[in-house]
C-alpha cells in the first residue's frame, strides 16, 4: 500500500512538511484490508481505490498486522514498524 501526506493528499493536517500527521491517505493496497475499508473511496474495488483521512494509528495497526514494513518511508506521526527477519 501507498501512504501519503501533503497539501495534495487526504490527510490531516493538509499541508506539506507538517511536524506530525494525525490522518493520512492510503492508496492501492495489494489486497482488501478490513481495518481500512471504512475509509475507502470505492468499497467495491478495494485494491484499486484511495482511502481518505485514515488515522495514523489505523495505518500502524495494518502495518503490524502484516508483519511490518519491508521498505519505504512513512509520513511523520505514523510509527515505522520494520518487518522482522
Amino acid at each position: 500500500m501507498s501512504v501519503q501526506a501533503s497539501q495534495h493528499n487526504y490527510c490531516s493536517p493538509r499541508e506539506d512538511g507538517a511536524k506530525r500527521y494525525y490522518a493520512v491517505e492510503v492508496g492501492f493496497p495489494s489486497a482488501k484490508e478490513s481495518l481500512l475499508i471504512e475509509y475507502a473511496e470505492n468499497i467495491t474495488k478495494p485494491e484499486l481505490t484511495v482511502y481518505a483521512y485514515v488515522p495514523a494509528v489505523v495505518v500502524s495497526l495494518v502495518i503490524a498486522k502484516h508483519g511490518g514494513i519491508v521498505s519505504g518511508e512513512l509520513p511523520k506521526g505514523v510509527p515505522y514498524l520494520k518487518a522482522g527477519k
